[in-house]
């Protein structure tokens, strides 16, 4: 069958590489399309457009860049009518993949959405847009089945994708050797993979490394950035920077400073003690604090409904606070604290397998769409 995926971020791309290869073995005869990036043009088909170009991080942003968005989204709505796929997999980023839903949907072509926009952050009523517009929807979040039910709508739980990945990750023993890293124990840096929260978050990062002169910091670069765009924020330190190893890098680290996103459960699920930041624009933020109706911002405190992890945001993301909430969890009870949480993070997100799921059950819809 032929497949057309969309992925409009780094998180995508790797979902999405993980689950084309379980549709490989789930339908030899699949055929992908599809915007995305590195990790799912590993695994063959036709790339259509890379994510670098297409992620734009709060409103202001998407604002300034509407007339980019715009091209992104005539460009996908035309090549998946060119294609003409048994079925569209959207993955995550419903700004975009919500309205390519709408309009594949009433082209009459089949729509599976798997890992669920965060319609339970706010504007809950997007639900009943989702249910007119998306035909199979595979969660991955443990907290959403309960969530869809309240608004009459069937999903299928599949499990976290991220476990996937991890448990096919192999350590390479020669690391910290390659990068020629220090004999120090070492503290992660992930800015994100988006240019504007690179550019928001890893200065304020960098401004802690002199107030641990014990311990070694490590940059990991996101695909479709040079080494000289990072090298621009570090005030003429020599700071390692590693790109496609962050989880060698989490595999070393002793603690770490983690954009908000899907890197704060990966870093979770290696153990590794963290502080997650985030800042937004000015604007963007404002219009946020309005609309969203959650407690926490980083999926690890979402999925334990408690503060497992400090979040720094906006105003709070500085270098006095981030000094001070870094230095709790380099030892001691707060470490120790965090570590135990993350035990009980690790039984509640299950097993592995939620790519091999969500593949056996796009095949089972695509053959027999009327039993489902």
């Amino acid at each position: 069958m032929k497949y057309y995926l969309v992925a409009g971020e780094a998180s995508g791309d790797l979902h999405g590489a993980n689950l084309m290869r379980a549709l490989k073995v789930a339908d030899p005869g699949a055929e992908f399309r599809y915007f995305g990036g590195d990790k799912m043009q590993q695994e063959g088909g036709t790339l259509v457009k890379h994510y670098a170009d297409m992620a734009f991080m709060g409103f202001t942003e998407v604002v300034l860049n509407l007339n980019t968005i715009l091209r992104n989204m005539k460009t996908c709505k035309q090549d998946i009518l060119e294609y003409q796929p048994d079925a569209l997999i959207l993955i995550d980023f419903p700004g975009f993949n919500l309205k390519i839903a709408e309009f594949a949907k009433n082209k009459g072509i089949k729509v599976c959405y798997y890992i669920s926009p965060k319609v339970w952050a706010w504007n809950q009523k997007r639900v009943l847009r989702i249910k007119k517009v998306v035909d199979k929807m595979f969660c991955i979040l443990p907290f959403e089945v309960a969530f869809y039910k309240s608004w009459a709508m069937d999903i299928d739980y599949v499990g976290n994708p991220l476990l996937d990945e991890i448990a096919r990750f192999e350590p390479n023993p020669t690391f910290q050797q390659q990068h020629q890293l220090e004999d120090k124990k070492i503290i992660a840096l992930l800015p994100g993979s988006r240019k504007q929260e690179i550019e928001r978050l890893l200065p304020v990062m960098l401004s802690t490394i002199n107030n641990f002169p014990d311990y070694q910091f490590v940059i990991a670069g996101a695909p479709g950035f040079e080494p000289a765009y990072y090298a621009q924020f570090n005030g003429g330190q020599a700071v390692p920077l590693v790109f496609g190893e962050t989880y060698d890098l989490l595999h070393h680290a002793h603690a770490a400073i983690v954009a908000s996103g899907t890197a704060t459960l990966e870093t979770a699920l290696f153990h590794v003690p963290q502080v997650v930041v985030y800042k937004g624009g000015t604007i963007s933020i404002a219009i946020a604090r309005m609309l969203v109706k959650i407690k926490f911002i980083s999926l690890v405190n979402l999925i334990m409904d408690k503060k497992v992890v400090t979040e720094l945001i906006q105003e709070d993301c500085n270098t006095e606070l981030l000094t001070t909430t870094l230095g709790a969890i380099l030892d001691g009870p707060a470490r120790e604290t965090m570590l135990l949480d993350y035990k009980a993070l690790a039984d509640v997100m299950g097993k592995p397998g939620a790519s091999e799921r969500t593949a056996e059950l796009i095949t089972k819809f695509l053959k027999n769409p009327i039993a489902d």
